[in-house]
């Protein structure tokens, strides 16, 4: 059973910083892929920065040069540092660990909600 607990969500003044955190319930290093994704109100879930076992991170365009995923392996946590945060940065914010090989396994947190608002 994987558990992934995300935590660091709140309310903050446009402008600002948040950092959120994902703990898991097994080594970062058991995941073939793990990030963050986003979900606005009346919007779809969508990616908002990952990173591979081989190293190589994504980040979604809207994202860029503000969002920073990094990950600390002693404590099986990923963090995604937010900064310049926008009013349109508002969303449920999940964290997801996916296997790739040698079977497939999807997982989710349960969410934390970032609202950005003055």
């Amino acid at each position: 059973q994987v558990q992934l607990v995300e935590s660091g969500g709140g309310l903050v003044q446009p402008g600002g910083s948040l950092r959120l955190s994902c703990v898991t319930s097994r080594s970062i290093f058991s995941f073939n892929v793990m990030g963050w994704y986003r979900q606005g109100s009346g919007k779809e879930r969508e990616s908002v920065a990952t990173f591979a076992s081989g190293g190589t991170t994504n980040y979604a365009d809207s994202v860029k040069g503000r969002f920073t995923i990094s990950r600390d392996s002693a404590k099986n946590t990923v963090y995604l540092q937010m900064n310049s945060l926008k009013p349109e940065d508002t969303a449920v914010y999940y964290c997801n660990a996916k296997i790739l090989v040698p079977y497939y396994g999807n997982y989710w947190g349960q969410g934390t909600q970032v609202t950005v608002s003055s």
